[in-house]
């Protein structure tokens, strides 16, 4: 099956769980923005959790496949039309092949994640079939581009699809789409409001900001600038100072980690972060959180929350055992 790209979107790219293992060699992660929205997509279709999709930011592109396939989108609340029909998220969706799938703007959130039954079919590049757009790595080495054509794995697809055809309500016989009645509940998985604050523990250095900084860090709102990228968030707002100035040796960085270079305005790294990095380590946010920081659109507000490495550990598993039980459930309700 072939998806054709007519229109791109602002920036669409090719994502999966992400790079792994090559950081001694200064290759970063990259993979999703926000990975538990991308899991569920990749779950509600039936693929490995950690398959190929398309990552989807603010603005999404227009594609038409050229044959019938199921895809579900999670993530960023994205206005999403099959011609004239609304295709809700959350859930699988059958779209018949020659159709067009038009993703607008997004309503809430930044980041939407589109998942076809199969995955993208690519090579890996160092285990991976991410695109790391800073580093131009990847299978497909930066956004897609219209006139982009791009192919899912097929064989056990196609039986799922026809399976899943077999499951929806009665519906015109070649309508554009179809879809199921259930869906998942979002609101455990995406911030919808953005109300909440994003959780950090304090970093390395965190005891050598002062401490007008050490209370604006955990107290103050701070917004994401404009130029914030995959890359990395900058956080503007109250200045944040250091006691004094001291030398640092550059060390390990990863995704989540705040920074805090000479200007003031800290930088918080997200999925395309260096390896490494000599600015000071004044938090860290925790895992959990890091994909409801990476839904935060430019311009809105961050406040971040301190808490400890056990509360971070906590939640992390608690997370998980949740996706693992949410996982038997979708997978049951598709062989329904």
């Amino acid at each position: 099956m072939k998806i054709e790209v007519l229109a791109p979107g602002l920036l669409t790219s090719v994502q999966d769980g992400g790079r792994h293992g090559h950081a001694a060699s200064g290759v970063g992660g990259a993979g999703a923005m926000d990975p538990f929205a991308l899991r569920l997509a990749n779950l509600l279709v039936g693929n490995d959790e950690a398959a190929a999709a398309f990552e989807v930011t603010l603005l999404g592109p227009r594609l038409r496949v050229d044959a019938d396939c199921l895809i579900a989108i999670c993530g960023a609340d994205i206005d999403t039309r099959c011609g004239s029909l609304a295709i809700p998220g959350w859930r699988p969706v059958l779209l018949r092949g020659g159709s067009e799938l038009a993703l607008a703007g997004t309503r809430r959130g930044a980041r939407a994640y589109l998942a076809i039954a199969g995955g993208l079919d690519l090579p890996r590049v160092l285990g991976s079939h991410s695109t790391d757009i800073n580093a131009a790595l990847g299978p497909l080495p930066r956004p897609l581009q219209k006139g982009d054509a791009l192919h899912v794995v097929s064989g056990e697809a196609r039986k799922r699809v026809s399976a899943f055809a077999r499951t929806l309500p009665a519906t015109p016989k070649r309508a554009a789409a179809a879809f199921t009645r259930w869906s998942l509940n979002p609101w455990p998985w995406f911030d919808s409001t953005g109300a909440q604050p994003i959780r950090a523990v304090a970093g390395r250095d965190f005891e050598r900001l002062d401490d007008a900084s050490q209370r604006a860090l955990f107290g103050a709102e701070f917004g994401v600038g404009v130029d914030s990228n995959r890359v990395g968030f900058r956080l503007e707002g109250t200045p944040l100072a250091l006691r004094r100035p001291f030398e640092i040796v550059s060390a390990g960085s990863a995704p989540g980690c705040v920074q805090l270079p000479p200007g003031g305005t800290p930088i918080a790294l997200m999925a395309e972060a260096p390896t490494s990095g000599g600015y000071p380590l004044v938090a860290h946010v925790i895992t959990v959180d890091q994909g409801r920081l990476g839904q935060r659109r430019p311009g809105e507000t961050v406040r971040f929350a301190q808490t400890d490495l056990a509360d971070a550990q906590m939640r992390y598993l608690e997370r998980e055992r949740a996706m693992r039980r949410l996982a038997l459930t979708i997978a049951e309700r598709l062989r329904e």
